[in-house]
């Protein structure tokens, strides 16, 4: 039974023999179903559709890697994949899979774990985890609703979780009740860098970010929900912070931009910057 795909959020699905009748993670308020309706694909039609992955190196920062696909599928994001002494790393997925990209990735040592900022980057990461001898899948229990693939790869942890030495998952919460960053401590030459998909968003002026409960939707998330989130990235230093697309990166003062990012923040949404 094939694993039916989300067109719009690209979460691949439990198998099945007939396409699902919603996707639960389109359905929530942070998402949305298209005018059209709700379509699906498999990772066989997104081949017959031309898909396929670019890894990339990520400027001035050796041992990170971008993969994202081509054409642009779903939410267009990309994954990251962070080489260490004791095994990569890959920070959250995308949808589309196949040799080329489990070659390339075995090329650059493999993945011994994966893990993901929240619900709208599932994509395959089953998929992926099964291609790498099973790697373990890292999800925050508070998200475990949103899981449509249930594998045995997934380990649940709550707080923080350092996955591999100097790697460290951090639960913030905010976008999603689980939304989760990640530390790596020996990013950015040695002065910590923190990954955000978009539980924090670089924004278009990258000497700031954002936060928002939808995107797409332009839900904001409350003073008080912001405030949680820095308070959990307190204990980690980081001067650079890589978001969840292509040259989305805050490259310095990664830590302090968060912090007058959320300041600007609640000046407009307690009308206080007029």
């Amino acid at each position: 039974m094939p694993n039916y795909i989300c067109v719009t959020c690209g979460a691949q699905q439990a198998a099945s023999k007939e396409p699902p009748a919603a996707c639960i993670i389109c359905e929530d308020d942070r998402q949305y179903v298209p005018p059209f309706g709700q379509q699906w694909t498999t990772l066989e039609g997104m081949k017959a559709a031309g898909h396929e992955n670019r890894v990339r190196p990520v400027r001035d920062e050796p041992g990170l890697w971008s993969i994202d696909t081509r054409p642009r599928f779903a939410i267009g994001q990309r994954a990251l994949l962070v080489q260490t002494p004791t095994g990569n790393l890959l920070w959250d997925c995308v949808s589309y899979l196949d040799e080329a990209t489990v070659e390339r990735i075995r090329e650059l040592g493999g993945i011994a774990g994966i893990s993901v900022s929240h619900p709208h980057f599932y994509a395959s990461m089953i998929e992926f985890s099964r291609a790498f001898d099973g790697a373990p899948v890292y999800v925050p229990e508070a998200d475990r609703q949103w899981v449509v693939r249930q594998d045995e790869a997934i380990e649940y942890y709550e707080g923080s979780h350092e996955v591999l030495p100097g790697m460290t998952l951090v639960q913030t919460g905010g976008h999603f009740e689980g939304s989760a960053a990640l530390h790596w401590a020996a990013g950015a030459g040695g002065r910590g860098a923190l990954f955000t998909g978009d539980t924090i968003s670089v924004v278009a002026d990258r000497r700031w970010v954002t936060f928002m409960r939808s995107y797409p939707n332009y839900i904001p998330l409350s003073r008080e929900a912001i405030e949680e989130i820095i308070r959990r990235l307190e204990p980690y230093e980081f001067d650079r912070v890589h978001g969840g697309w292509w040259e989305q990166t805050v490259e310095r003062d990664g830590k302090a931009a968060i912090k007058r990012s959320a300041e600007r923040y609640y000046r407009w949404i307690e009308r206080r910057a007029d």
